[in-house]
């Protein structure tokens, strides 16, 4: 299971990472990664006395790698998607602390998926993700 402030939860969350992030697929999985993170949630200006003021200056830590997860209907019954995202879930744990910190990714599960072993998924996931932070190349011509 992830923890909490590792998850992504919220519809604009994916968006964001889908729209801005770089999309890399391998066989089984498509993964979007935005690396640029999205801003830390800022506290509201009343605070109660159990709740101490936070400085935004020195201490402040970059916050962890988040991970979302889509499985849409067509890898397979409620069952099948189910099983497919608890083995991503189980799979992007040990992988989230070598993204960069307050990075966003989206993994979204192909219909292969279902009948992917457990090694395959790993793996596709693995050089999805490799695909994803490697640099880009540049497509433009020199003349």
């Amino acid at each position: 299971m992830l923890a909490a402030a590792q998850r992504l939860r919220r519809s604009s969350d994916f968006a964001a990472a889908i729209r801005g992030g770089r999309r890399a697929s391998r066989g089984t999985v498509v993964v979007h990664l935005d690396s640029a993170g999205t801003p830390a949630p800022t506290s509201s200006p009343t605070t109660t006395a159990s709740e101490p003021v936070r400085s935004a200056g020195a201490g402040h830590e970059p916050a962890p790698a988040r991970a979302g997860f889509v499985v849409s209907k067509a890898v397979g019954g409620a069952v099948a998607r189910n099983k497919v995202r608890r083995r991503l879930r189980h799979l992007v744990r040990d992988r989230l602390p070598g993204l960069p910190p307050d990075s966003t990714l989206v993994v979204r599960a192909l219909p292969g998926a279902a009948d992917a072993a457990y090694a395959r998924l790993g793996t596709d996931l693995d050089a999805a993700i490799a695909a994803a932070l490697a640099p880009r190349k540049s497509s433009r011509r020199s003349r």
